[in-house]
C-alpha cells in the first residue's frame, strides 16, 4: 500500500449542503436511546448535546471518501470528536450542514485526518461547529498537510486533586439496537456480532458517539445543573471500545473556572480520554 496517497484536491473543499428538519419525536428518541435522564431531552423540548451529530451525519463521511483511496476506508476509525456549541438544537429547527477535510498527518502506526463540519439554520445562523478526527489504522500517508483538530489533552497534574464528580452508568444489552435508528448510524459492527468479529472485535461494540452521549449527560447533570444551553464545548478522544452490558465510570475534574476535564473507564481500562467540557456560568 506504499503507493497509496491522499488526494490533495479534496483538501479544503466543501461538500454539498445537507438539510435536516428537527422534530420533537426524534429528539426524544435519541434521549431514550442514550439513557438520558434530563427531562427536557426526554420531552423533546431541547436536543441532547451529542444529538448534534444526527443532522450532519450525511456530511460526515463524504470528505474522507473524496480524499482517501477507497482501499483505506475499511481501516478508518473515529478517533476524536470536538463539538463547539453556539446554541442548542430545538424542535422545528431546519438545519443546513456542510463539511470539508482540513488536514492530515502521517504517523508510524497510521494516519490522522481532520474534518471540519458546520451546522447552520436556513437563515445562516451558526448552530454548532464540529471537528472529527479519524484514524487510518496501519497506514502512514508519509506527509503532514493542512491543519488538525484543536487540542484538548488532559492535564495530568489534575490527578493530584480528587475529582469533583464521579458517575457510573450502565450500557444496556440492547443499547446499539436502540441507538442505531435514533442516530441514523447503521454501521454493522454495532449490530451484527459476526461482522464485528470478522474485523477483529470481540463482538458488537457500542457506537463511540453513544458512549460520548452518556458522558455528555454525566457532565450536564454533575456540573451544569442539567442545563444544556450552558455547554459550550465538548471534546474527547476515543481510546477503546465499550461493549453492551458493561458499566462505564466517568470522573470529572475542575481544570479552571468553567472548564472541566474528564475521562471514562470500564474497570481499569480508559475508554474515553482527554475529555474536555466548557460550561458557561
Amino acid at each position: 500500500m506504499s503507493d497509496l496517497k491522499f488526494d490533495h484536491a479534496g483538501l479544503g473543499r466543501w461538500t454539498g449542503e445537507s438539510r435536516f428538519e428537527v422534530t420533537r419525536e426524534r429528539i426524544a428518541e435519541y434521549a431514550r436511546a442514550t439513557n438520558d435522564p434530563i427531562e427536557e431531552h426526554l420531552a423533546g423540548d431541547i436536543a441532547p448535546p451529542v444529538f448534534a451529530i444526527v443532522p450532519v451525519f450525511d456530511s460526515l463521511l463524504e470528505p474522507a471518501v473524496e480524499t482517501m483511496p477507497v482501499e483505506l476506508i475499511p481501516r478508518v476509525v473515529h478517533g476524536e470528536q470536538d463539538f463547539v456549541f453556539h446554541r442548542p438544537i430545538r424542535p422545528g429547527d431546519k438545519l443546513v450542514s456542510r463539511a470539508k477535510m482540513i488536514g492530515w498527518e502521517g504517523l508510524p502506526n497510521g494516519t490522522r485526518s481532520a474534518t471540519y463540519i458546520e451546522c447552520r439554520t436556513e437563515a445562516g445562523d451558526l448552530v454548532n461547529e464540529q471537528y472529527v478526527t479519524t484514524f487510518v489504522r496501519k497506514f502512514d500517508v508519509g506527509e503532514t498537510v493542512g491543519e488538525l483538530s484543536p487540542g484538548h489533552k488532559f492535564d495530568e497534574t489534575l490527578r493530584t486533586d480528587a475529582p469533583v464528580a464521579k458517575i457510573v452508568q450502565h450500557v444496556d444489552d440492547d443499547q446499539t439496537f436502540r441507538y442505531s435508528p435514533a442516530a441514523g448510524d447503521p454501521m454493522p459492527i454495532h449490530l451484527d456480532a459476526e461482522i464485528a468479529r470478522s474485523t477483529g472485535l470481540p463482538g458488537i461494540i457500542a457506537h463511540g458517539l453513544c458512549t460520548l452521549a452518556f458522558t455528555s449527560w454525566a457532565v450536564l447533570t454533575e456540573v451544569a445543573d442539567s442545563r444544556t444551553e450552558r455547554l459550550k464545548r465538548l471534546a474527547v478522544r476515543f481510546s477503546k471500545p465499550v461493549l453492551p452490558g458493561q458499566d462505564i465510570s466517568t470522573r470529572i475534574w475542575r481544570a479552571s473556572a468553567g472548564t472541566y476535564a474528564y475521562e471514562t473507564s470500564v474497570g481499569d481500562a480508559v475508554v474515553v480520554k482527554d475529555g474536555l467540557a466548557v460550561i458557561a456560568a
